[in-house]
């Protein structure tokens, strides 16, 4: 049957809901997700021009200021938003209560640091000269890509210490050091680098990615009380600040993607919809799944799923697309991420997916042009759908004169790298940029740079990145917010332009989206 497409203008009034937790990735066990009433009238509010605004509110304090428009206005404008979270802890009276030995901070924010285990040392990883901050990513096998982040990273450090470094309010002037290590996106590899990271080398903090990964690492690291800042992956479950305080999320939630994927369907297509995916078998793939049987369990919209398991080291997922294909779905989501994302493309083109489904859907991981460009699919890409979660790509051209692209193609320039091998660079810019303002407050907080203090500026964020989509801010405040990004825009591809066009306006929840207690014997927040 011949299906029309159905664009996104009814996005206007799309209704969000805010899940909490989900069902298991084979759409049993676990409980029912349950809607936030407030959610709806919240997205309502924060609708707005994500291309037009020229200022942005620090939420904390109401204070508005000028968006920068060149890249050397970034400096100052986060200088400025840097004070005014430093004036809010300060004044708030947070930080380590010496009679209990407790980092307190925002919204009932507690850690014991008593429980760090014996011979722990609060500034581990730091001289006088010197940060060493823990790294562990793909820079082998099938993603690889992703291993573009820690070149990018890097040249924004060459940057910060070519600079004088990271001032301490002592005074002393200490340099950045990433040490990077290879974990192939592999979990049985990270698992022995995280214990190198954290006992050979010593690093200040941990950094890592790959939901799969992180699951089976962050207990330790918070056993370990050694920061775990803006790991590369939104599963639910980093939003936990009371059981994993030293682990936080950096990406929209996967749960809240599923949930605009739904929502998009009820409100663009017909009762009785069809929704084929196909998943990575493994944490990652089982929250999107998760989210998104979570979201069908509360609509009476009538919708029904259907996917194919598919293992992260396959070479191919052709079979797995080819079955997808026969079930005939008027919607195709990837649940997935890297190179197969590429594939799902190409063999949806051959399977005859990309004509007969109403929508195709690429994860918000697989936004970047790398995945879905000209030079991967030609233009088999064309009209994909994505909840992009404002993440900007570097190779965008349509984002070419933003002030944080600008300045980060100029960085890997001076470093010898061509910005157009990748976009996943733009991921080193994304998730770098945080990590070293957090430092930055951190250090000038009472006592200088320490693993407490560098907490303390992890569930206090509030600034404004330059390599997201204006709209959309950087905030947690201690147990209340423990999402750092809330927002998303709904994105189609156009092949022509070789960008996301937008459709309505920036989607932000912020502060919206409860914490997640997450319990793996039901994959499921508790």
């Amino acid at each position: 049957m011949a299906r029309t497409r159905i664009m996104g203008a009814a996005l206007l009034t799309l209704s969000v809901i805010a899940a909490a937790c989900g069902g298991g990735d084979d759409g049993g066990g676990g409980d029912t997700a349950t809607l936030d009433s407030n959610v709806k009238s919240e997205v309502a509010n924060q609708l707005g021009d994500a291309t037009g605004s020229t200022t942005e509110t620090t939420a904390a304090t109401g204070t508005t200021m000028e968006l920068p428009t060149t890249p050397e206005e970034i400096e100052a404008f986060a200088a400025a938003e840097r004070q005014l979270v430093i004036d809010r802890i300060k004044e708030n009276g947070w930080g380590v209560d010496e009679a209990t030995n407790t980092l307190k901070g925002p919204d009932g924010f507690t850690v014991d640091l008593s429980a760090c285990p014996s011979g722990w040392s609060d500034v581990e990883g730091i001289t006088d000269t010197e940060i060493k901050l823990g790294v562990h990513t793909a820079l082998s096998g099938t993603l690889a890509d992703y291993g573009n982040m820690a070149k990018a990273w890097q040249s924004y450090v060459d940057k910060i210490n070519a600079d004088g470094g990271i001032e301490d309010v002592t005074g002393k002037k200490r340099k950045v050091t990433l040490v990077v290590k290879d974990d192939g996106y592999d979990a049985t590899r990270a698992i022995p680098l995280v214990d190198e990271l954290l006992d050979s080398d010593k690093t200040f903090l941990i950094f890592g990615g790959g939901s799969a990964l992180i699951m089976r690492t962050y207990d330790k690291v918070n056993e370990r009380c050694v920061p775990h800042p803006m790991v590369w992956t939104g599963h639910p479950a980093w939003g936990d600040p009371v059981n994993h305080p030293w682990t936080m999320g950096s990406i929209l939630n996967y749960f809240t993607e599923a949930i605009l994927w739904g929502s998009y369907i009820e409100q663009t297509l017909p009762k009785g919809t069809k929704v084929g995916a196909v998943v990575i078998n493994n944490d990652f793939g089982a929250a999107y799944t998760a989210g998104f049987q979570a979201f069908l369990e509360q609509s009476d919209h009538e919708i029904t799923f259907e996917f194919e398991k598919f293992e992260p080291a396959a070479p191919t997922i052709k079979n797995e697309m080819t079955t997808i294909a026969s079930k005939d779905p008027d919607v195709f989501i990837a649940m997935t991420a890297g190179i197969t994302c590429t594939q799902a493309i190409i063999e949806a083109a051959e399977n005859g997916l990309t004509t007969s489904a109403d929508q195709l859907w690429m994860p918000s991981v697989c936004k970047p042009l790398s995945f879905v460009g000209e030079k991967v699919v030609g233009d088999a890409s064309d009209g994909w759908l994505i909840a992009g979660g404002a993440v900007m790509d570097i190779n965008d051209p349509t984002r070419a004169d933003e002030p944080g692209i600008k300045l980060a193609t100029e960085l890997l320039a001076g470093a010898g790298i061509d910005p157009k091998l990748s976009s996943s660079f733009s991921a080193g810019f994304y998730l770098g940029w945080p990590i070293i303002e957090m430092l930055r407050i951190a250090s000038q907080l009472d006592g200088g740079l320490t693993r407490p203090n560098f907490l303390l500026a992890m569930r206090t964020m509030d600034m404004t990145s330059p390599f997201l989509l204006p709209g959309v801010k950087m905030q947690t405040s201690g147990n209340a917010d423990a999402f750092v990004i809330e927002g998303s825009e709904i994105g189609r591809f156009s092949a022509a332009d070789q960008t996301w066009i937008q459709e309505g306006d920036i989607v932000d929840l912020g502060g919206k989206t409860a914490p997640c207690a997450w319990d793996q014997s039901i994959a499921n927040c508790k």
